[in-house]
């Protein structure tokens, strides 16, 4: 269902000491929309998402995913929920295959504890969930292959399958277009238009041209604060926008 709303940051804010890294921040994720997430470096992007994951406690608000009140909520019991994300930096097995590496973050989502005796390896459901992981984001035909044989443009690849051997329902993805090329690139951004219609996305990056060629929304952050939300054609217009990180080139 396209408009539904799965996750929402009511008036979030988190501290350091005296920094507020996160200030009074509230947006709205619903399913079928791709919300990007933009600012300069320090404007607190990576520190609200962190939040919205539960990796960083919040100071004051609250955080709702799929209507429930989860601001206490361990990152773990997030994900479990329905919650799963990318990092600027790779959290891949180097060593392992790249179903290996969906296959284990599939089988966090299919506890087995009562189930001692069959390998986890064995395990129908989490394999399932990996393979179809690993179709959905074009890595089929790389499956037996080991991490370090991948390039940067499939390891990112292999990043967003990660997440979705989880089956989430909200995919927060931190900067996956960064450090590939423009054929790699395209190939991301189109597998974000495929998973669009059955979740809801929050895209952190830098490349602008790629986030007025495919985000629906774009909130805009600076120092901590949210100072605009609205479409890109918004967005693109805004004077203050303009001002604080655009520049006069968009």
């Amino acid at each position: 269902m396209s408009g539904e709303r799965l996750l929402a940051a009511h008036a979030v804010s988190r501290r350091f000491g005296g920094l507020r890294a996160v200030d009074e921040v509230s947006l709205e994720l619903e399913r079928g929309v791709l919300h990007a997430l933009i600012g300069t470096n320090g404007a607190g992007k990576s520190t609200l998402i962190n939040v919205l994951s539960g990796e960083l406690a919040v100071s004051h608000g609250r955080v709702e995913l799929l209507g429930r009140d989860v601001t206490h909520w361990s990152q773990p019991r997030r994900a479990r929920a329905g919650l799963g994300r990318s990092y600027q930096r790779s959290t891949l097995f180097p060593s392992f295959t790249v179903l290996e590496n969906c296959r284990l973050a599939a089988q966090a989502h299919f506890p087995r504890a009562w189930d001692w005796i069959t390998p986890a390896t064995r395990c129908r459901d989490s394999l399932q969930a990996a393979e179809g992981a690993i179709e959905r984001v074009g890595l089929g035909a790389v499956a037996g292959r080991t991490v370090t044989t991948l390039s940067h443009g499939e390891r990112r690849q292999l990043e967003i399958a990660v997440c979705l051997a989880t089956q989430p329902s909200v995919l927060l993805l931190d900067e996956p277009l960064a450090g590939i090329g423009a054929d790699e690139s395209g190939r991301i951004l189109a597998l974000l238009e495929q998973l669009k219609p059955g979740h809801a996305i929050l895209l952190v990056e830098h490349d602008m041209d790629a986030v007025f060629r495919v985000a629906d929304r774009i909130t805009v952050m600076v120092n901590g604060r949210v100072i605009a939300s609205d479409t890109p054609e918004e967005v693109r217009g805004n004077a203050e926008v303009q001002r604080a990180y655009l520049g006069d080139g968009h």
